[in-house]
């Protein structure tokens, strides 16, 4: 059983077809879902989601790039609901900053105030983080290595040699379609170096189409090419490798284990 720890759900890309994406889904193996708060507008959509189809999942959080429209209160209101499974997600992004020196001074205090905060939120309530991180390596390793207190994924893990050290803090490394593309050399070269027992897929969808159908409209049932590349460039059995990332998905995302 695959499942797919990361996917936008909730995009209005998937709003004419979701049944049948949740379908292909499944007849590629991949059986659980969990979409990631973002967007504060489109949380109830993604409760809405979780609430009609069994196997979709939630967590409450604010990308980085939404911090400003960011409100703990509001999330509060859900996390508590029996299909929420984390916060995030929520980090630092620092690759479309302001131009001039102040602005960027206080657009990276704002990401740092509300990445901290929702680290605390996930503290308090004991929910796993999805922790997103974008040319911000050495501030966001510093944040969680501090604040953190719960276990968590670095989502779209970046090949960051730094950041592999977090695997001793109890935080997974989520591998997407960024790992079948020609250009993700330093990734294909880390892979290895993740303990396996820190692994686990995911797709980014609608974003990140893995190859051979990149260009089009990324979904879960792509996770099983994720599975394919791993299995490959770790020389391991695709069958012993989806168990052990099934296992490892449900160690971190505890609130899905009820539900098998």
């Amino acid at each position: 059983m695959i499942i797919d720890t990361h996917t936008h759900l909730d995009d209005n890309r998937y709003i004419d077809d979701l049944d049948e994406v949740i379908s292909r889904a499944k007849e590629a193996g991949v059986e659980k879902f969990i979409i990631p708060g973002a967007d504060p507008k489109t949380l109830l959509r993604a409760i809405e989601i979780s609430e009609s189809y069994e196997d979709v999942y939630f967590a409450v959080g604010v990308h980085p790039y939404d911090a400003k429209n960011y409100n703990r209160a509001y999330l509060e209101e859900y996390i508590t609901h029996s299909k929420c499974v984390a916060v995030g997600e929520c980090g630092l992004d620092y690759f479309r900053l302001p131009e001039s020196e102040d602005e960027i001074a206080k657009e990276k205090a704002l990401q740092k105030e509300v990445f901290i905060d929702q680290i605390d939120l996930a503290n308090r309530y004991n929910k796993p983080l999805i922790v997103h991180i974008r040319e911000a390596n050495r501030d966001s390793y510093d944040i969680l290595k501090e604040y953190a207190k719960v276990p968590g994924v670095l989502h779209c893990f970046n090949a960051s040699e730094l950041l592999l050290d977090l695997a001793e803090q109890d935080f997974y490394f989520g591998i997407g379609g960024v790992l079948t593309f020609k250009n993700a050399k330093k990734l294909v070269e880390v892979l290895p170096k993740i303990p396996l027992e820190k692994i686990i897929l995911e797709t980014d969808s609608p974003y990140l189409t893995p190859h051979p159908f990149r260009g089009k409209r990324n979904e879960p049932a792509y996770t099983s090419l994720v599975l394919d590349k791993c299995s490959e460039l770790l020389n391991i059995d695709k069958k012993e490798l989806e168990k052990r990332f099934f296992d490892n998905s449900t160690r971190l995302f505890k609130g899905i284990i009820g539900n098998n």
